[in-house]
């Protein structure tokens, strides 16, 4: 055997080369010859290494190496294309924004099978040495994670390089829970009719988009229902409407001060089921910042109170209706299909409530049960911290 310059076997061939060394050569399933990726000091070596190659073969575990060479930018490229008929428009954006401005330019030119976690490693410590915010990084590796994970559900790389990768910690904010009295200080403070904008922020639960996204016939004045089948939204400029997030659409119950008013604001607009209710004054969609400056915000200053933003009115709501309705009614509320997220995000305890359950469980200690519901005198603090949905 070490005297000839090829020997065939039952499963690939194996050549001594000038250098001493040998290489082999192993048939793919497609009976196509294709070259070891390495060369090895013995003979013994190079076998076993071909006995591997077969086993895998035989199990379905073989991946080309053809695959592998593809570039991180080829087929990041193909994976969007592939996976944004499922996407909502800002959705895309994002991913698009994340791949073209972070991914392909650190590890576009690289191929898809010499990426290792150490590649990913470095490029998540190079984006934080570069001052780009935790949110920022952790949304880039994750749709790096995505692109890699359908490389191996593709069979085209064995295992992804996103593993083992510890990413910057997000800091931890906290909502601004704001009583219902100050929220409708706000609203009464708001310039018409945004101020009925506001009060489905705060007393319907409704994301910003949404709001921005109503139309003449999501609004049933009599039955006292708001549908949410909408949502407006800014990517890279353009405006899109689309589904709320998270599919979610949902009918919502309001009070009946709240539903007179929008049908009052009815009879200002448009003729057409389609008429936005809330518009610029020249009649177009609604823009979240432009929005805020020029309404929002100078109606927070007059109500007297500062640092709050408009998806602070969306979980106060929550935190209203889960501390006197239970979480899962404010889930369907906030259009959340999961109860985690209602208590992760947005729900929050009331202050006093634990007083009171401490109260009840003297009371259990005693031998005796609190009336169901019973508040322990906190029902009427003036700061409205009760929660309870007041008229607007």
């Amino acid at each position: 055997m070490a005297g000839k310059r090829n020997s065939r076997r039952s499963f690939g061939r194996i050549r001594k080369l000038p250098s001493g060394r040998f290489q082999v050569r192993y048939p793919g399933p497609d009976g196509v010859l294709r070259p070891g990726d390495r060369t090895f000091a013995t003979v013994t070596d190079a076998d076993r290494w071909l006995n591997r190659k077969r086993i895998e073969i035989e199990e379905g575990r073989w991946i080309d190496p053809a695959e592998g060479q593809t570039t991180v930018h080829d087929w990041s490229s193909r994976w969007l294309a592939a996976v944004s008929p499922q996407l909502k428009h800002k959705t895309q954006a994002t991913y698009r924004s994340l791949i073209n401005s972070l991914i392909v330019p650190a590890l576009g030119d690289r191929e898809r099978s010499s990426l290792r976690p150490i590649t990913v490693v470095e490029w998540v410590g190079g984006m934080k040495t570069n001052g780009l915010s935790a949110s920022r990084i952790r949304q880039a590796y994750r749709v790096l994670s995505q692109i890699m994970r359908a490389a191996v559900d593709n069979d085209m790389i064995p295992q992804t390089p996103c593993r083992g990768v510890k990413l910057p910690r997000m800091p931890q904010t906290e909502p601004h829970i704001l009583t219902p009295l100050e929220a409708s200080r706000i609203v009464r403070s708001a310039a018409k009719p945004h101020d009925l904008l506001i009060a489905l922020l705060a007393y319907a639960g409704l994301r910003v988009g949404e709001a921005f996204a109503l139309r003449r016939v999501d609004i049933d004045v009599s039955g006292g229902f708001v549908l949410v089948d909408e949502n407006l939204a800014e990517a890279n400029g353009t405006l899109v409407f689309d589904t709320p997030k998270s599919h979610q659409k949902r009918l919502l119950r309001v009070g009946p001060s709240l539903a007179k008013k929008l049908g009052r604001h009815l009879e200002t607009l448009p003729d057409g089921d389609e008429a936005l209710l809330f518009t610029t004054p020249a009649g177009k969609p609604l823009r979240y910042n432009q929005w805020r400056k020029a309404y929002f915000d100078p109606a927070v200053s007059a109500a007297g109170l500062t640092d709050v933003t408009p998806h602070d009115l969306r979980a106060s709501h929550g935190t209203w209706v889960a501390d006197r309705y239970g979480v899962m009614t404010a889930a369907h509320r906030l259009g959340h299909s999961n109860a985690s997220v209602t208590t992760r995000h947005y729900a929050r305890p009331v202050a006093g409530r634990d007083d009171q359950v401490a109260a009840a469980a003297d009371s259990w200690l005693s031998g005796h049960d609190p009336a169901p519901g019973a508040r322990s005198g906190h029902d009427d603090d003036d700061d409205g911290s009760a929660g309870a949905l007041v008229p607007v």
